[in-house]
């Protein structure tokens, strides 16, 4: 059912060469130029201009590849619809880099490992880009942090929270709460400034008429792991979700305290298209989350 020439113009996008594109789809180059221009004529746009090093899409071309993905991602999903009475379904679930650092990834195993009606691949990347493919069809679920997008249909997992996190070794983890005076005097290990993290941890600063410029921040890192193991190492505080450390703060590898004046309380939230029709993994995973936040080691 997906035409030959989409095929060819997601294969065009992805080579950014004929003969590239033409070799990955078994085709002569001719033929592969002959789908591109008959797409052209059909939509009454460029959809490439040719470059030193290679073709470029156009304004245009971006959009036209943009619903590409999506009819291909929708077809996907329509084959694997169809297989789903004979074999497990296999749902592709994306998650934050935070999400990936806290207790999902234990939730999701547990909730594939107790049926073997459905599988599960999961898929890490920034909020924007999972929205983005959520919006595409090439993931049926999100879990994500932060504010909801509307344009989706969403279940509350979770209330987090974010909290000045440092060694146990560091004085400031012997007092009740950090005030923002002393935070000033600790380095920082933060993670990237487009991270929802760091997003709320700004904006809360800014609506107490405070900046990031005030703090010494020493270091700017996407992995939260690395950071929980710098912070480890006492080479300085971070500010991280209370759910990304539930390890660490169990074990006494890592102290945990609010900061006075800031109140930075974030929802985790399980999101998909309001198209998506298995309730059952929708409650199925609500439900392992909630039994999980409880007995988490």
């Amino acid at each position: 059912m997906l035409s030959s020439k989409v095929r060819t113009l997601l294969a065009v996008a992805d080579a950014r060469n004929f003969t590239r594109a033409a070799m990955a789809l078994s085709l002569t180059q001719p033929a592969v130029s002959h789908h591109i221009r008959q797409l052209e004529e059909e939509l009454g746009v460029s959809l490439f201009i040719r470059q030193k090093n290679g073709l470029k899409l156009t304004p245009e071309g971006e959009i036209v590849v943009r619903y590409a993905k999506r009819m291909a991602a929708l077809y996907e999903r329509l084959r694997r619809d169809l297989d789903d009475s004979e074999k497990p379904l296999q749902l592709r679930v994306g998650i934050t880099h935070t999400a990936e650092s806290n207790l999902t990834t234990d939730v999701l195993a547990i909730c594939s490992s107790r049926t073997s009606r459905y599988s599960i691949m999961i898929l890490t990347d920034t909020i924007t880009n999972l929205y983005s493919m959520l919006e595409n069809y090439e993931l049926d679920l999100a879990i994500v942090e932060g504010s909801h997008n509307p344009a989706f249909s969403s279940i509350v997992l979770n209330t987090d929270f974010l909290l000045c996190v440092m060694s146990s070794a560091n004085p400031l983890a012997r007092h009740a709460l950090v005030t923002l005076e002393q935070l000033k005097r600790e380095p920082m290990i933060l993670r990237l400034p487009t991270s929802a993290t760091r997003v709320l941890f700004d904006s809360t600063l800014r609506s107490v008429n405070d900046s990031p410029d005030n703090y010494n921040i020493l270091i700017e890192v996407d992995n939260i792991a690395t950071i929980k193991d710098l912070v480890r190492k006492n080479m300085g505080v971070s500010v991280l979700p209370q759910s990304a450390c539930l390890k660490e703060l169990r074990r006494g590898d890592l102290v945990a305290l609010p900061i006075e004046n800031l109140s930075m309380v974030r929802e985790t939230r399980l999101v998909y298209n309001r198209d998506f029709t298995r309730r059952d993994v929708l409650e199925t995973i609500a439900r392992v989350y909630q039994e999980t936040v409880g007995s988490y080691p």
